[in-house]
């Protein structure tokens, strides 16, 4: 892809930044409750007068008119200011970016879990359909679709950690710390993936060039890995990035099951104490996510599909 077509794409994804930005913004200003109230109440443990209100809320700059308000906040965000947290006093961008790691670590291995589960799966899936394999993966699809995470995660620490006692029930250590967690992630992820791999899969292996293919005398492990599965793959990769975005941001159930310390349990913390700037904070920070991964998978295109970068050279000339 040309520089012209990556500036592009990258200036195609600014207003769905923006609408992200303004959907964050618009959790704190429309929420119930008084910022400056709250933040008066936290400092001395009763509730604070009026006065002293209201010039908490021209020291945070809560008087001003909300566009106004929003300007701001947005180009503090820019650079790299997303507020104070009321709960914890500190930078919200600290708190977030401490506890990043430790979500993206569970989240890399549930989407390398459901990767290595889901593909083979899938693919044995389609090559094989009507047959065991396709049943036994038809059923996983459903199960993992339609099981919550919680009740997944409550059962793995039931039969490993409590009746086997082979693995630890909580907390962020070693790797075996990471197991339990991480699959009750990749759960969901791998099922939905085990399905879009058969459906794409088999939808390639009908098209002429497979029967093109398979005339001029090709082995079927070539036909399917080297020709078919390489056009499947690309909505399988568009499934798979956007899904990794959700693993990240929604990893707040299965880090609140297992006590895992990300950003998701810091999340769930803060909704509970209403803590305003930490929630727009994360909500502008995993959009940001969100559009950066979209952004890779629009450059990954090309490489897995020729024709796509075709079709675009012909619509952007």
């Amino acid at each position: 892809m040309t520089a012209g077509g990556i500036l592009r794409r990258f200036a195609s994804l600014i207003p769905v930044w923006l609408g992200v930005s303004a959907l964050a913004f618009a959790l704190g200003t429309l929420a119930p409750g008084d910022a400056a109230e709250m933040l008066l109440q936290r400092r001395t443990g009763e509730p604070p007068t009026q006065q002293a209100v209201l010039q908490m809320r021209h020291q945070l700059g809560l008087d001003a008119p909300v566009p106004v308000r929003y300007l701001r906040w947005l180009g503090a965000a820019l650079r790299g200011d997303l507020g104070t947290s009321l709960r914890s006093g500190s930078p919200v961008i600290e708190d977030l970016s401490g506890r990043f790691p430790a979500t993206l670590e569970l989240s890399l291995a549930a989407l390398l879990l459901g990767l290595c589960v889901a593909l083979p799966l899938g693919i044995g899936a389609a090559r094989r359909r009507g047959s065991i394999v396709d049943h036994g993966a038809r059923t996983f699809a459903i199960v993992g679709a339609s099981m919550p995470s919680f009740l997944s995660g409550y059962l793995l620490i039931l039969i490993f950690a409590v009746g086997l006692h082979a693995l630890p029930v909580a907390g962020r250590g070693g790797l075996a710390h990471l197991i339990l967690p991480s699959i009750t992630l990749a759960l969901g992820f791998a099922a939905a993936l085990t399905r879009l791999t058969r459906a794409a899969l088999l939808e390639e292996l009908g098209q002429d060039y497979v029967r093109t293919a398979r005339a001029k005398g090709l082995s079927e492990r070539v036909v399917v890995l080297r020709h078919a599965l390489r056009i499947a793959l690309v909505p399988v990769l568009t499934f798979a990035a956007t899904r990794f975005g959700h693993l990240l941001a929604g990893a707040a159930i299965v880090e609140a099951v297992f006590a895992w310390p990300g950003i998701g349990k810091h999340i769930v913390d803060s909704i509970y104490d209403r803590d305003y700037p930490a929630i727009q904070g994360f909500v502008l920070f995993m959009g940001t996510v969100f559009v950066l991964l979209n952004l890779a998978v629009d450059l990954a295109y090309r490489a897995i599909d020729p024709r796509v970068g075709q079709r675009e050279d012909r619509w952007a000339s």
